[in-house]
């Protein structure tokens, strides 16, 4: 059996993706587990998740991610772009389409600059900050101590931590987010965001990400959250400019939240088994 994928990456957010528009390739029992083996990034291709692209009864497309501890996201904000440009280069969308994720629909706008680079704009789901909604324990809007951090949090699709520091560089972040990550207040877990406000319209933030289980490059849901809790809190204006690891975003807090960034492809291939 041969396996047909194509190797994306948003900011160095990076993934396998598996088209089953024509049908299905990994039955759904076995997809966390093809995740966790072709994720690897030693004895498999290497990847912070697998994207599998599908017909939709409610939009042009659906998107499923699949992460290496065999988990199911919610969204991915640089998932998400790199989907779109999958369905862009092989003729399932145009310059604007929708996209179905476990976190609702998304509409997606999007193309190459003159400098054949590829972007796009994703219109986010409202972010959620009322505690039941992230989901963390309590009632009103998320803020606690957490192990000599102060702790924000909100739902751009998938639970985000907030915590505002002075200087990202100086954060040990493998040593301090997993007891963020774990913390009893979030039942489903949360990913964890250290955020440093470089200006009226500028943040620098690095993201622990639930189910990588480790620091990626950068994060979408998270630079959303990131944002939208900046200007929630009057730190930064409307517009914000995220800086990741990997790159740069740029995130609109308005009537809508939207999401601009690159996507690429890296390389296609085929597993034989």
């Amino acid at each position: 059996m041969e396996i047909r994928f194509t190797k994306l990456h948003g900011n160095g957010n990076d993934f396998v993706l598996i088209d089953e528009m024509e049908g299905t390739v990994i039955p759904d029992e076995m997809k966390g587990g093809f995740a966790a083996l072709y994720c690897d990034r030693r004895f498999g291709i290497g990847a912070d998740g697998v994207l599998f692209i599908s017909p939709s009864e409610k939009a042009d497309v659906k998107m499923r991610l699949f992460q290496q501890d065999e988990s199911e996201a919610e969204m991915c904000g640089n998932g998400i772009r790199c989907l779109a440009k999958y369905a862009f280069d092989a003729g399932l969308a145009t310059g604007t389409c929708t996209v179905e994720t476990l976190a609702g629909v998304m509409p997606v706008s999007m193309g190459y600059d003159e400098d054949g680079e590829f972007w796009a704009t994703i219109q986010m789901v409202d972010p959620a900050f009322a505690r039941s909604a992230i989901p963390a324990v309590g009632e009103g809007e998320y803020k606690e101590e957490i192990d000599g951090f102060t702790v924000y949090a909100a739902n751009t699709g998938v639970p985000h931590a907030v915590i505002f520091v002075d200087d990202v560089a100086a954060i040990d972040v493998p040593a301090a987010a997993p007891r963020i990550r774990h913390h009893p207040s979030f039942p489903k877990g949360a990913n964890v965001n250290f955020v440093q406000v470089t200006g009226e319209d500028g943040i620098r933030v690095r993201t622990f990400e639930r189910g990588v289980e480790g620091e990626t490059e950068s994060c979408g849901t998270g630079a959303t959250a990131s944002a939208v809790v900046a200007h929630r809190l009057g730190r930064v204006g409307a517009g914000v400019h995220v800086e990741t690891n990997g790159g740069p975003l740029v995130i609109e807090c308005g009537e809508t939240t939207t999401m601009q960034g690159p996507a690429v492809t890296v390389f296609s291939g085929v597993i034989e088994g």
